[in-house]
């Protein structure tokens, strides 16, 4: 599933590309791509049409288009889906002569640029991705709702979603960070279970959670509770610069199914430490990287930069 960085990826080409284009129509190939939007196909055509694409913005992996009447295209990828721009005529949208066979909502914009026109299209093999319009809320402590607008306005689905460890409001050094470890260090949980808990930071998933806690040492099963505030906000700073490394070379793309809006594929893949490496040696100290079950799941980690912590026996009572 596409992490903060790809998505962070596909934020950075709409910004580049569509901002300020309008509308000029919509088809929805697939419902189910759509399902979502409160009012059906046809009212998502009736709110798109003629709206302009004002901004990007993105919260860990929710991504949105705010538009000009107030409201706000959002669209989160799911497994498999992609946005992808395209300019002049792109060739029909289904049937012979299609671009893609896994098209399921294109839009028609008229570009700020005189007589360009472009498309964005979502595609989505999977189709566990989705496409919706919605209202907007204030966010409750004043700031702007994500990376990409000043608006502090946040879409209705995505309010209790925490902010991402790339948001402004949350850097190294801000209360918003402290904030953070103290929240994480009050959970009764395993650390990894904290890092992907989406209500509490935002963005993180199994990828980068695993190679978070290898380059702070620190074994994903490890007890958030009574973990020293240094250790959490080492395993935060972690997991930060994993993002941003990763982002500065367009995600991490496994397949054909992640690309960025043009259509190319990152390359972080090559840069992974633990996450995918199991039976090879650990680049830090030799060792075999292992992989364990986890929430039905993978979790790869060295043994040795990262002990397991210990069991603590309960006594029976007699």
């Amino acid at each position: 599933m596409p992490e903060l960085p790809e998505v962070e990826t596909v934020r950075d080409g709409l910004e580049r590309h569509v901002l300020g284009s309008r509308v000029r129509d919509v088809h929805v190939l697939r419902d189910y791509s759509v399902r979502r939007h409160e009012g059906g196909p046809l009212d998502l055509v009736g709110r798109l049409r003629g709206r302009t694409l004002v901004a990007a913005a993105r919260r860990g992996k929710y991504l949105w288009v705010p538009l000009d009447d107030g409201s706000a295209l959002l669209a989160h990828l799911g497994m498999s889906g992609q946005l992808l721009v395209r300019s002049g005529e792109p060739g029909p949208a289904s049937g012979p002569g299609a671009l893609s066979p896994h098209l399921r909502v294109r839009l028609d914009l008229d570009s700020p640029t005189p007589g360009e026109r472009l498309t964005l299209d979502f595609v989505d093999q999977r189709t566990f991705g989705h496409l919706s319009v919605c209202e907007v809320l204030p966010t409750p402590d004043g700031l702007p709702g994500g990376l990409g607008s000043p608006d502090a306005l946040v879409p209705v689905p995505v309010a209790h979603i925490a902010r991402d460890l790339l948001d402004p409001a949350l850097t190294a050094d801000g209360p918003g960070r402290a904030a953070l470890v103290d929240a994480v260090r009050r959970r009764r949980t395993g650390v990894k279970r904290a890092l992907l808990d989406q209500t509490l930071v935002s963005g993180i998933g199994n990828i980068y959670a695993d190679e978070a806690l290898w380059r702070a040492q620190v074994h994903f099963a490890r007890s958030t509770q009574g973990m020293p505030r240094a250790l959490v906000a080492r395993v935060l700073a972690a997991a930060e610069d994993v993002m941003r490394e990763a982002l500065h070379q367009g995600g991490t793309s496994f397949d054909a199914l992640y690309v960025n809006v043009n259509g190319a594929s990152g390359y972080f893949d090559r840069s992974l430490a633990v996450y995918g490496q199991e039976g090879r040696p650990c680049r830090r100290c030799g060792a075999v990287v292992r992989r364990d079950e986890f929430m039905n799941r993978s979790s790869f980690s060295c043994p040795v930069c990262q002990r397991a912590p210990r069991k603590v026996s309960v006594p029976r009572r007699s």
